[in-house]
């Protein structure tokens, strides 16, 4: 287990750990995280959670969950997702608004506004964050 400034200083023993006001630490495709709980600081073996921000205009470009399930609350912000196969369906969502993705849906994820972040908390069944995630190469449209 890892315990310094890239994975929270986390407190703790016998069974329950804490990392108190982590700081933005990490970042994967366009997406910045708080650190935040994981196999990687402290014993857990099949969830990770953590903050994730989207920044003004940002996206997380296309990608796939292998094998491993993501709800996500979103704390502040409108995100909307493209999904399916061709990326073909699009849902919008808001403050207050819970997600949940199946593993193996194709998304790509875009903040709808051009000056405000997305926040949301992402609990992740798989210790490992996003190790298991994989790029999606978004389909070229019909002319």
């Amino acid at each position: 287990m890892e315990n310094g400034p890239e994975f929270g200083k986390v407190e703790g023993a016998d069974g329950i750990f804490t990392i108190r006001n982590s700081g933005t630490v990490r970042g994967w495709n366009n997406i910045r995280y708080k650190a935040g709980l994981s196999g990687k600081n402290v014993r857990a073996k099949k969830l990770s959670m953590n903050v994730a921000t989207i920044p003004p205009g940002g996206v997380a470009y296309a990608h796939i969950h292998v094998d491993f399930e993501v709800m996500l609350y979103i704390l502040a912000g409108r995100v909307r997702h493209e999904y399916g196969p061709a990326l073909e369906h699009k849902l919008e969502n808001e403050a207050g608004d819970f997600i949940f993705i199946e593993p193996g849906v194709p998304h790509e994820v875009f903040n709808m506004s051009d000056t405000e972040p997305v926040m949301a908390v992402v609990a992740r069944s798989d210790a490992s964050e996003w190790e298991n995630i994989v790029n999606y190469k978004r389909p070229e449209k019909a002319v």
